[in-house]
């Protein structure tokens, strides 16, 4: 009888997988499994059905902008990948036909053509499919956006770090230089960086080359962040990308950082083998994406079920494509406190790390209508990490600034560009700041005692080409001239005070371009931001954005 009953259900399990039918299918899973636990049978462990959980609102809530009234798809709107294969392509490869639910744009490898067949990889075809997938029940982040996807070819040939610097570069430009997000789900080991000694200080070609593309093309690069010893920590120890970290469900939902995240601070082993992290206190994990029994869609058609950051990146990409449609749109139609700042780099990634879940909403609004609780590898929440109670630390170890929330961060964005001076309680800014200088943020309503703020301060580290032909672009053979990293911190003051040694709460790194806060408002009443303008190394003037969320009492007082 029981083994009846397990054929059934395992017949149960391939149908519910083959339709997508997550909740169906846990339903009558959970009948079926009552009838073998009368049989005496054994459990089993089950992957849950995933790039639609995680791209709906048990993942990163992404469907409902796919919906009216939002319609957002990531139409026109370009996005990159590098890795060492790429994904296939109809009309190039045999294994990608007519009716493949992941049209690519355009595949390279390296600044040149691919051949026909060349480099097809299944990891590249998932990750892939995560972003752009237009299947019926296994739909991507972004269907309807444009991927251009550059291989590296195999790291036993001739591949390293000049040419990954190098095919990163080519996809960035583009459709006419204009790629907004560019996706990494390899790296590079310190065992193949040619430095003597080398460390991850943010100075391998490779992690230096982002930096500098990231300001030189404008666009956000997104970084698969596992580190640790023998892993692919280059180029994680980047300053202006976001690295990601990857969820698993709990409970239907994905909430909890996974145990197999290395962290940028891993513990020394019993090998005597010195961890690969970063150098001093800079952390490298910056958000958490789904990425634990992600199921995707292989160059062939095929689907399959897989684990990684790898997986999780892309749901960040993808939802770069989702905002600058949006702001896109809102460019066009000449919209109130908008400007082609949205297209800034700073200002997505702001935006996306400000709008990031940690503590599920009570439906009182005060925890600034975060959907989940996102639980470290101790199961324990955001507020338990030394970010929360250190003014120096801006990142939580594991968690970085929280979960993925695709429909949050619209809502972030969509709250409008407004300069600095009297603001409302959630919006976003870009702006320049002179040396010694700062900036105010006034909130003009009142903000409820025991709700939260979230603010996010973005600016890059300066990276020079060292142009010997004077051609404009990197090539091999080049290198780059780390210029330093001004350095600005955020404080949150009572409206009327003016010193900062009376500051409420503060992020105040010295080792980051990257300051967040999230900080329980004291008692009700009026507060502001200041940006401060703290220590200059490179140019005087330095560009950053900004972006906060706070629970208004009233309306705007006067």
């Amino acid at each position: 009888m029981a083994t009846s009953l397990m054929l059934q259900c395992r017949q149960l399990l391939r149908r519910s997988f083959r339709r997508s039918l997550r909740r169906s299918f846990r339903a009558s899973f959970r009948h079926y499994w009552g009838l073998i636990l009368g049989g005496g049978s054994a459990a089993i462990a089950l992957p849950a059905i995933a790039l639609s959980t995680s791209v709906g609102p048990d993942g990163i809530d992404a469907l409902r902008l796919h919906q009216a009234p939002y319609n957002l798809t990531g139409e026109k709107i370009a996005i990159g990948q590098i890795e060492i294969g790429r994904p296939g392509q109809f009309g190039l490869d045999k294994v990608s036909g007519p009716d493949s639910p992941v049209e690519v744009g355009r595949v390279f490898l390296i600044d040149g053509q691919i051949a026909p067949n060349q480099y097809v990889d299944i990891h590249a075809g998932n990750v892939a499919s995560v972003m752009i997938s237009r299947a019926k029940g296994l739909i991507g982040v972004a269907p309807n956006a444009t991927l251009y996807s550059g291989a590296v070819g195999p790291l036993r040939g001739r591949s390293g770090q000049p040419e990954e610097c190098l095919a990163s570069q080519h996809v960035a430009l583009r459709n006419g230089g204009d790629v907004r997000a560019i996706n990494f789900s390899f790296g590079e080991s310190l065992g193949r960086d040619p430095r003597p000694n080398a460390v991850l200080d943010g100075n391998a070609l490779l992690t230096q080359c982002i930096d500098w593309s990231d300001r030189e093309h404008n666009l956000l690069y997104v970084i698969a962040g596992n580190q640790g010893s023998g892993g692919i920590p280059i180029p994680t120890d980047n300053f202006n990308g976001i690295n990601v970290a990857f969820s698993v469900e709990v409970d239907g939902r994905f909430s909890r950082v996974d145990y197999a995240n290395l962290s940028s601070e891993p513990a020394e082993t019993g090998s005597g083998r010195k961890p690969e992290t970063n150098v001093g206190p800079r952390r490298s994990i910056n958000l958490v994406a789904p990425g634990a029994n992600i199921e995707m869609i292989d160059p062939s058609g095929r689907t399959r079920f897989s684990t990684g950051t790898s997986f999780a990146a892309p749901h960040v990409v993808a939802t770069v494509a989702l905002l600058q449609e949006f702001g896109d749109r809102q460019i066009r139609s000449s919209a109130p406190n908008w400007s082609l700042d949205s297209r800034r780099a700073e200002v997505t990634k702001a935006v996306i790390l400000n709008a990031a879940d940690k503590l599920e909403d009570e439906g009182d609004g005060l925890r600034l209508g975060m959907s989940r609780t996102l639980l470290d590898e101790s199961n324990q929440d955001w507020r338990a990490g030394d970010a929360y109670r250190d003014r120096r630390i801006p990142l939580h170890v594991e968690l970085g600034t929280g979960h993925l929330n695709a429909f949050r961060a619209y809502q972030q964005m969509a709250a409008g560009q407004w300069s600095a001076g009297l603001v409302p309680a959630i919006g976003w800014n870009y702006d320049r700041l002179s040396a010694s200088g700062y900036q105010d943020y006034a909130i003009e309503q009142s903000l409820v005692g025991g709700s939260f703020i979230s603010a996010t301060l973005s600016w890059d580290r300066i990276v020079l080409l060292n142009d010997t032909n004077q051609n404009g672009q990197y090539d091999i053979g080049e290198t780059f001239n780390d210029q330093g990293m001004n350095n600005l911190d955020l404080y949150l003051l009572r409206a009327d005070d003016d010193d900062i040694a009376n500051s409420v709460w503060s992020s105040e790194s010295e080792f980051d371009s990257l300051e967040h806060l999230f900080f329980q408002i004291p008692e009700t009443g009026r507060y502001k931001l200041r940006v401060v303008y703290r220590q200059q190394l490179n140019p005087v003037e330095q560009d950053y954005a900004l972006a906060w969320w706070a629970v208004p009492a009233s309306a705007p007082d006067n």
